[in-house]
């Protein structure tokens, strides 16, 4: 799962409790997290790269050990025609000794050197069966590199092959729940809810209309049964981590006894929708962190009222948990 979504469903925990420091604590623990994750996700594209690279460099040295191959075969053929022209040396060499006995009076000098010749031919025929051996020695010691190279390529790519797996059975179950948001809540699709697939998560995007009167913290009516719609959606998909964000234009909240500002506003209004999510289901409190945003996350930079209107909004993000997905990179 997500490092700072972690986090965030922990401070949901004990918001309304935990002084400032403590959060701030807990919001520096979770940019760690999220440095983390995007380390993991690095060395994800690290590991293609390396694949890639690996792959390139077994292909090489397969055409290499290919080209010894064929150099081996000739070399031998060359060896082999080496010991039938030694056959005929040796045949030569007898012949050589029969009328070396028949001149051995008056033909020393001519014998010599024909057996010097025979020696020379034998040496450069020991010399060539050396190379022959260094060379299938060599060959030997790249195929051994060559299966090496192929075993750790092939766990590389059934690793991969899992990653890639996870990815796209997370993109499915992604895909699913945005269809089951979208049928619970069908009557507010484009009359102020939005809800949309970004970086493998589900984003419902509500504006202040449907659940806030101007500068309350309290859920209507109206707003209260669409949460209970996508509550029972929650409640059955327990794999689905689940963040509330409330969010506020920039012009400044009256503070009173019970509100500072707008980041209080958006904060106090996420743990409202919390708590009703959570009242009377088995959504289990864990999987639900409420933040507030303040005025410093506009879908909308412009300073007019529509603009003011949709920054107004709270944002519900499902993550599914990436628990397997974790444990694949942390094999790597």
């Amino acid at each position: 799962m997500n490092k700072k979504s972690i986090f965030y469903f922990l401070v949901v925990i004990c918001v309304s409790c935990v002084p400032i420091s403590k959060f701030n604590e807990l919001k520096n623990k979770s940019d760690a997290c999220a440095d983390e994750n995007a380390k993991n996700k690095a060395e994800f594209e690290k590991l293609q790269v390396s694949n890639t690279e690996l792959q390139s460099k077994f292909d090489k040295l397969t055409n290499d050990r290919e080209k010894l191959v064929q150099d081996s075969v000739s070399r031998y053929q060359r060896l082999k025609q080496l010991k039938l022209d030694n056959n005929k040396l040796d045949q030569q060499y007898h012949d050589l000794l029969l009328s070396h006995e028949n001149m051995a009076k008056g033909n020393t000098r001519e014998t010599t050197k024909l057996l010097s010749q025979l020696q020379s031919s034998q040496e450069d025929l020991q010399k060539r069966e050396d190379q022959l051996r260094k060379l299938e020695w060599s060959l030997n010691e790249k195929k051994q590199n060559i299966d090496a190279l192929a075993l750790e390529n092939e766990k590389k790519n059934k690793r991969m092959k899992e990653m890639e797996q996870k990815l796209n059975h997370n993109d499915s179950v992604v895909n699913a729940l945005k269809s089951k948001v979208s049928n619970a809540l069908l009557g507010l699709v484009n009359n102020g809810l939005a809800i949309n697939v970004m970086n493998g998560k589900v984003y419902i995007s509500l504006e202040e209309k449907l659940l806030f009167k101007s500068g309350s913290i309290v859920v209507d009516s109206g707003g209260v049964k669409a949460l209970k719609k996508l509550a029972k959606v929650l409640e059955q998909n327990p794999d689905i981590n689940i963040m509330i964000e409330g969010h506020t234009d920039e012009v400044p909240y009256r503070s009173d006894a019970s509100i500072k500002d707008n980041w209080d506003l958006s904060a106090k209004r996420a743990t409202s929708i919390v708590r009703i999510l959570l009242e009377g289901t088995t959504i289990d409190p864990k999987r639900l962190s409420a933040v507030g945003r303040g005025e410093f996350v506009p879908v909308d930079k412009a300073k007019t009222p529509e603009a003011r209107q949709k920054n107004r909004r709270t944002e519900i993000i499902l993550t599914p948990k990436l628990d397997e997905l974790f444990k694949i990179l942390e094999t790597n």
